[in-house]
């Protein structure tokens, strides 16, 4: 880093660019923590010359050389450029625009504005009242009424500017008139310090030449005889030959302590030992190669032994790999027949499958025919039926009742029965269709059908039967039909009556639910309205401050007015001197104000118990910070409660009570700690009273001594008024 003299010559050379430390008073006194502090910071008149200064130039002063700069740039109008290379603060004519100069030109404009809404929002109204308003016509008219409090909010905001602006002019010409007036003393008194200046200059001129003269009056000889010009010469020559004199010392001083440290070294190794040591293990090491020698005779007569055998190994290896190759062909042999012969038993147990299936299936419906004749009473022809007819015919009416029923209660077998041939059930259907006399079939219905072929069959012969049924029926009349229309014709009045009864509940149920719908919107919108109204307050008083008195402005704005429950809910806030943006694109600590501002909103309405706030100030800044706790402090005095989590000092000096979680060391576990602070707003309290007393006090002995008391208003103690924890 270059030093601040340095970059003061430098940027001497331009009148735009003056040092911080330059351009502001302070006592001599602290001047080192000034300049600590400051640094290398350069004062610039605009945004562009400190762009220059700070990321080059042809005139830049960083461009001189090539130094590493580290300079920070400050400008008149609040710019920062860091010595990073970032840039924050400034004031942009956006801004100015927004902050707001009003004259009676941009007045007369915005009146003729609102008028022109005014007509507009008249001209929807009555399209309203005929019923063509279109949708999220009301949220447009709701957001140009907001757009149009924010404008009057910050036309009030120009006007007080505008006042303060008139004071600090008056204040800034009143100081200017001050300073003038002094400025002929100050010439005066720099006239005498120049004055006076110019006498110790030739004050010292004269101690300076009087000093020569003594030097050369006593020392002329000394010099003349050793040929220097002055002392100073003298001095300057015997001291570098003295510093030389010693450093040539000091190099042999060290180098004879070397020489010395290496000769007594030398002087105590005994060498006898080493040498006897390198002997001993001379000697084993010729006993470890005698043996090794050794054992490398007798290790090559059992490698040709080995080799020998390793021969004939290979051999009998060889011999076996044939053997196996001959196996592995035989093998292949029999899996390739073993194989063959599974895929020829697994087709054969495919077809016997097959057949079973197919035989299991003509049981099946062998058995469901013979179930269903018995069932249906029909007669199949038997073999020697005619013969025999008479005596059958005797003996089926000399069956008992319950003998003839049996086979209508006869129940099907289950699938298990169908492919076992021996069950008793399937012999007796065996035994049955052998009886039944199928000469009087035509000749291609004994024959083996196919499916599609007995399907046809059985749609004809079902045709014919349904044909059969149907003249039986018109032959036979049904006695019956009387009163099977007297029982229908009851039914539909019955069922008339609880059609009549089910509409009329139908209508009580669609009432009771408009009913309720009407309330719930009542209820919705009155908590709706009173939340957008409390929100409004709350925030303003979250946000004002003495620089912003007016405060920032929310609201809430629904999609659907008429249907509430069919549309969303929009929340915007806008903070001081800030334009309308959507939520996201405001700061952290913007969103928390807004947020902390729709909660206490909610809570007007149908307040709860207390709050809890687990730090609710992380994305707080200090500002932001202390008007939240104002707030908080302001409301707990009437009709709020509030638990707080929090890290920052601001709410501990603002609370009732702290309450602190830390660690026991000792049991390992967590313990608590608690403060009442309201102890010490009582002793507070206890000597205002006190003061109070004797201010009375003081005031009646004042009053009868005939003189006018005097008034003095006590400032009022605020008490803490959250508990925070921690």
């Amino acid at each position: 880093r270059e030093s601040t003299e340095r970059i003061r010559a430098r940027v001497a050379q331009d009148g735009r660019f003056r040092l911080v430390a330059d351009v502001i008073s302070f006592d001599e006194s602290i001047r080192k923590a000034i300049l600590y502090v400051v640094g290398n910071t350069v004062v610039c008149e605009d945004l562009g010359s400190a762009r220059q200064l700070c990321f080059g130039g042809s005139q830049n002063p960083r461009s001189a050389g090539n130094e590493d700069f580290s300079i920070k740039a400050v400008t008149l109008e609040g710019h920062v450029i860091s010595r990073s290379g970032t840039m924050t603060g400034g004031i942009f004519s956006g801004d100015k625009n927004q902050a707001g100069r009003w004259d009676e030109k941009a007045s007369e404009e915005m009146r003729q504005k609102r008028e022109a809404l005014e007509g507009e929002r008249n001209e929807l109204d009555r399209n309203a009242s005929t019923g063509r308003q279109s949708l999220g016509r009301a949220s447009r008219m709701q957001e140009l009424k907001n757009n149009f409090e924010t404008l009057q909010t910050r036309k009030e905001y120009a006007k007080t500017d505008q006042e303060f602006t008139r004071k600090s002019l008056a204040e800034k010409a009143i100081l200017l008139k001050s300073i003038t007036r002094k400025i002929p003393e100050l010439e005066e008194k720099l006239a005498a310090a120049e004055k006076e200046i110019e006498t110790l200059n030739s004050k010292r001129e004269v101690a300076i030449a009087e000093v020569k003269s003594a030097e050369d009056e006593h020392l002329g000889p000394f010099l003349a005889a050793t040929g220097l010009k002055d002392v100073q010469a003298y001095e300057q020559a015997t001291r570098e030959s003295r510093e030389e004199f010693n450093k040539n010392r000091r190099a042999l001083t060290e180098h004879i302590s070397q020489l010395e440290e290496q000769k007594n070294y030398e002087s105590n190794r005994d060498l006898k030992k080493p040498i006897k040591t390198l002997e001993n293990r001379l000697k084993s090491h010729n006993k470890k190669l005698k043996a090794a020698r050794e054992r490398e005779e007798k290790l090559k007569s059992e490698g040709e032994v080995v080799k020998g055998a390793f021969h004939e190994a290979e051999a009998a290896h060889e011999e076996a790999l044939g053997k196996e190759a001959e196996c592995e062909e035989k093998v292949k042999a029999l899996q390739k027949e073993f194989k063959e012969a599974q895929q020829e038993r697994i087709q054969v147990s495919k077809a016997v499958s097959t057949e079973e299936s197919a035989l299991e299936q003509l049981r099946g419906k062998l058995h469901e025919t013979l179930q269903k004749a018995r069932v249906e009473e029909v007669e199949l022809p038997m073999i020697g039926a005619q013969n025999d007819g008479n005596s059958s015919d005797e003996e089926i009416d000399g069956e008992d009742p319950q003998e003839t029923s049996q086979p209508t209660q006869t129940t099907l077998p289950s699938g298990t029965q169908f492919s076992q041939e021996y069950h008793p059930k399937m012999v007796a259907d065996r035994n049955d269709a052998a009886k039944i006399d199928f000469s009087g079939l035509r000749s291609d219905l004994k024959q083996r059908l196919s499916d599609r072929e007995e399907r046809t069959v059985r749609k004809d012969f079902d045709e014919k039967r349904m044909k059969l049924e149907a003249e039986l029926e018109g032959i036979a009349p049904n006695m019956k039909a009387q009163d099977a229309l007297s029982a229908i014709t009851e039914k539909l009045k019955g069922t008339d009556a609880d059609f009549q009864q089910a509409k009329e509940k139908s209508r009580k149920a669609a009432a009771e639910f408009q009913k309720i719908k009407n309330q719930r919107t009542k209820r919705f919108m009155e908590a709706f309205t009173h939340i957008d109204k409390s929100l409004k307050t709350i925030y303003t008083d979250m946000t004002k401050s003495s620089k912003h008195p007016l405060g920032g402005n929310a609201y809430l704005s629904l999609d659907r007015e008429d249907e509430p429950f069919l549309g969303g809910m929009k929340f915007n806030a806008m903070p001081p001197m800030k334009r309308f943006r959507d939520m996201y694109q405001l700061s952290g600590g913007e969103k928390t104000v807004a947020s902390l501002a729709l909660l206490f909103a909610i809570h007007s309405y149908q307040p709860a118990p207390f709050f809890v706030m687990d730090e609710v100030d992380a994305a707080l800044d200090n500002i932001n910070l202390r008007k939240v706790c104002n707030y908080i402090q302001r409301r707990s005095q009437t009709d709020f409660q509030c638990i707080v989590i929090s890290l920052k000092d601001m709410f501990y000096e603002r609370s009732d009570s702290l309450v602190g979680i830390c660690k026991d060391v000792g049991t390992n576990s967590s313990r608590t700690l608690t403060l009442d602070l309201t102890q010490y707003d009582k002793k507070r309290a206890l000597a205002e009273e006190k003061a109070k007393g004797n201010r009375k006090r003081k005031e009646r002995a004042t009053q009868s001594e005939g003189g006018e008391p005097r008034k003095r208003a006590a400032l009022p103690a605020s008490p803490a008024t959250t508990v925070a924890t921690q």
